[in-house]
């Protein structure tokens, strides 16, 4: 059994696709997934399971819309390895994320795109917002006191958000820790 971190898109999002999370684990399991855990309501679920990540994906893809009324043209999982997430984390910029206080740091994961393509939809605004590309990630910063002068938002109307999730470097960096701890909980 391999451990996964999945991100799902689209559930819980301004009022819509609501789930709440003991039943998106129950849905889960029921569709033959092992150890089911979430963290925070944002879809970030941890799992188990002796599939690899695309039938993972297509497996939660097509459980999703028959456990819960979904508008599924937004539901999309991301399946990430231990060494996949660690990765996204270790290949940062030089000083992202270490400033929260300042900063207000995402990580974008794309989902069939790649980060290049991706970059055409960012906009930044000089002073307010950075974007630097990734390996399956675009990393997104902006400066906490201007954040409503950010031009992030704008993604959202491009052709290339449908391929994107959002989760805070804070959530992002949790998760990794989260898998940790399972790991050594197997291993002890």
């Amino acid at each position: 059994m391999n451990t996964y971190i999945v991100l799902l898109r689209g559930i819980n999002v301004g009022g819509k696709n609501k789930i709440p999370m003991a039943d998106l684990r129950k849905c889960l399991e029921e569709h033959g997934f092992s150890n089911v855990t979430t963290y925070i309501a944002s879809g970030n679920v941890i799992l188990q399971s002796d599939k690899g990540p695309d039938e993972i994906r297509a497996r939660i893809e097509a459980a999703l819309p028959e456990c819960f009324q979904l508008d599924s043209e937004l539901i999309k999982a991301l399946v990430l390895s231990r060494e996949q997430l660690q990765a996204v984390i270790d290949n940062k910029p030089e000083g992202f994320g270490e400033q929260p206080e300042m900063y207000h740091s995402d990580a974008i994961f794309l989902m069939d795109i790649d980060a290049d393509s991706a970059m055409s939809a960012f906009k930044p605004r000089e002073g307010v917002d950075k974007v630097w590309p990734g390996d399956g990630v675009i990393y997104s910063q902006r400066v906490s006191a201007l954040r409503t002068k950010s031009r992030l938002s704008r993604i959202a109307s491009t052709p290339f958000y449908k391929s994107m999730t959002i989760r805070s470097w804070s959530t992002t960096v949790k998760l990794l820790e989260l898998l940790e701890k399972i790991d050594e909980g197997r291993a002890g």
